[in-house]
């Protein structure tokens, strides 16, 4: 925003995958800007242990030490965070200036619902760490649904979705992600680091979210051209492949997550990696195994 704050709303829950393609794309920015080896270096997520407030501990030195803890985590060592609360719309808010101190505003009903500090926070201490990599996407809209993906993917943003609260008569939900969303990006990152997440959350609507997510990011792995991909998909490429190669041009599928291009006798399918979402280009002629430049990922397709 134009006066350099952030702040983490509390909505309405919408559901579903709404903002896919901003994620994915999400997902490659991050790539890009760190590197294959620096997203290896958040292997390990932030644990519950360093994020939760300890019983009878005073609220205000506990929150400075759970910020202290997610900065460490997002490799933000000389990061000072100060943290108050005050009365707000908005669930939070941090101030992005040039460092070292960056003064993080969390709305005042957290002095009572301590255990969803360390949600808010998490996603207020990303804008800083996405601030000091000089990574951003044009928009607000856009640029919080970045800060949401990239604190789920680097290991901190698990807490956003535990903090996903829904019954027949009251709902919660912080960040800018569907609580399904949040999901796909935390099975993305568990399907890459070989983490299970789900035995951490406390709220079973996080739970069922992560399930719904997870059911998504395994569609990316089973998807063509990629040779895992079931009899009914790899008929539906076949057709369409087909279709490019008869009537050059015409568009295809647009929910299909590839497409054709180039002339019939040298014919080749674009199509995203299904774990950075960089887009591949190759030949439309057989089985083969590609390495994505990105993120190094061998894949194995039949094109």
């Amino acid at each position: 925003m134009t006066d350099g704050s952030h702040r983490t709303i509390r909505s309405p829950v919408v559901h579903g995958f709404p903002h896919l393609a901003t994620v994915r794309s999400a997902i490659t920015a991050l790539y890009r800007r760190l590197s294959y080896d620096g997203v290896r270096s958040y292997a390990t997520s932030l644990t519950a242990a360093g994020t939760t407030l300890l019983a009878g501990e005073n609220l205000h030195l506990g929150t400075q030490r759970v910020a202290r803890s997610v900065a460490r985590h997002l490799r933000l060592p000389d990061a000072r965070m100060i943290v108050s609360f005050r009365t707000m719309e908005h669930a939070a808010e941090v101030e992005l200036a040039a460092g070292p101190e960056y003064f993080v505003e969390l709305n005042d009903r957290f002095r009572t619902h301590r255990g969803d500090i360390g949600a808010a926070l998490s996603h207020e201490i990303t804008h800083v760490l996405l601030h000091r990599l000089g990574l951003a996407f044009p928009g607000t809209r856009d640029n919080e649904i970045l800060t949401d993906t990239v604190a789920a993917y680097l290991g901190a943003g698990w807490l956003l979705l535990d903090a996903f609260r829904e019954d027949a008569v009251s709902s919660q939900k912080l960040g800018y992600l569907t609580p399904e969303e949040f999901g796909y990006v935390l099975a993305q990152r568990a399907s890459a680091f070989g983490e299970d997440p789900s035995p951490w959350f406390t709220s079973p609507q996080a739970y069922d979210a992560f399930r719904a997510g997870r059911d998504r990011a395994l569609r990316d792995l089973r998807s063509p051209p990629l040779a895992a991909a079931g009899g009914p998909d790899r008929r539906r490429y076949a057709r369409a492949r087909r279709q490019a190669r008869e009537r050059p041009g015409t568009p295809g599928a647009p929910d299909a997550p590839y497409t054709f291009e180039g002339a019939p006798d040298a014919l080749r399918v674009s199509f995203g990696c299904p774990v950075c979402h960089q887009r591949l280009r190759l030949p439309a002629r057989g089985r083969v195994r590609a390495r994505c430049g990105l993120c190094g990922t061998v894949l194995d397709c039949d094109t």
